[in-house]
């Protein structure tokens, strides 16, 4: 291949599975036995926030001072990305699909495709509140606040922004081909969700059993298992268990009515689009408030 148009992006907003769609592809696709463990991924896939990268980008230590520096950098360390594998491969991201300093925070010329990662804003609250280690009701001014970012002591960055516009940039960037996974379907029906994402977009034709043992191997309860023997290296620092519940309907006991109804009356439109078997649920609960 010729051209650096290689990167798949695994795309998410933090904590909606975007570390269970690196396992189970690496489950699949690498040779029985030799799928890494949670703290191996980058054996299979790769981040666009690694150290290592920006350093090679920056031709010595990278920490920037300022948004600008990481955009500007950001781009050099994704050439590197890209060209790191001769063919198509997966990149984690968090960042949203804009333009910022004049820079693509997601590179046409380096994309080949995305597979986007949705989880409900009800669930991904209580969980996002752990992963920032703050309360809940902190947690949801965040999904609501455009400007939101997370960091690295070096300067590097993730764009998060509102939890809807990360999905309406993502699902609406022009020339992108992409395809959706909903945490919510890859829990209820893992084989099904998988076969259609393997099958339909990546044109991959699906065996069976191979598919049956990446399923078995990346259960929430086998990936909880290796985090309290191994630890988790991407695990926020001071965050207790990265893998928690994983489970859907969560909201129920973790979100009061009045949480409830602040989701709902800032995510409307998203709502309607992606989760409309959840409206009149939370209608009805945030109404008991």
């Amino acid at each position: 291949m010729s051209n650096l148009r290689r990167i798949i992006w695994l795309a998410s907003y933090p904590k909606s599975g975007n570390t269970w769609m690196r396992s189970l592809l690496a489950h699949y696709f690498m040779p029985a036995g030799q799928a890494p463990d949670i703290n191996n991924l980058r054996q299979f896939t790769t981040g666009d926030t690694r150290q290592d990268f920006f350093d090679a980008a920056a031709g010595g230590q990278f920490r920037g001072e300022s948004l600008e520096d990481w955009v500007r950098m950001r781009t050099k360390a994704l050439r590197l990305i890209a060209g790191s594998k001769p063919d198509y491969h997966f990149v984690k991201t968090h960042c949203q699909t804009i333009r910022m300093f004049d820079h693509d925070i997601i590179p046409p010329d380096l994309t080949a495709a995305a597979i986007y990662i949705m989880r409900n804003p009800f669930d991904l609250a209580p969980s996002f509140a752990r992963h920032q280690r703050a309360d809940i009701d902190t947690a949801i001014k965040m999904m609501c606040y455009p400007d939101t970012v997370m960091g690295t002591p070096n300067g590097i960055y993730d764009l998060l922004g509102r939890w809807d516009d990360h999905i309406n940039v993502w699902n609406n960037a022009p020339g992108l081909p992409h395809y959706v996974v909903r945490y919510e379907d890859l829990l209820s029906h893992p084989a099904k969700t998988m076969r259609k994402l393997l099958e339909k977009f990546l044109s991959v034709k699906v065996e069976g059993p191979k598919l049956a043992r990446a399923i078995k191997a990346t259960s929430f309860e086998a990936m909880k298992k290796q985090e309290e023997t191994l630890g988790f290296t991407e695990k926020p620092q001071g965050m207790t268990a990265f893998f928690a519940k994983g489970q859907a309907g969560v909201w129920r006991e973790d979100l009061t009515p009045q949480q409830v109804g602040r989701i709902r009356e800032a995510f409307l439109p998203t709502l309607e689009k992606w989760y409309p078997e959840m409206l009149a649920e939370t209608a009805e609960f945030a109404k008991a408030g």
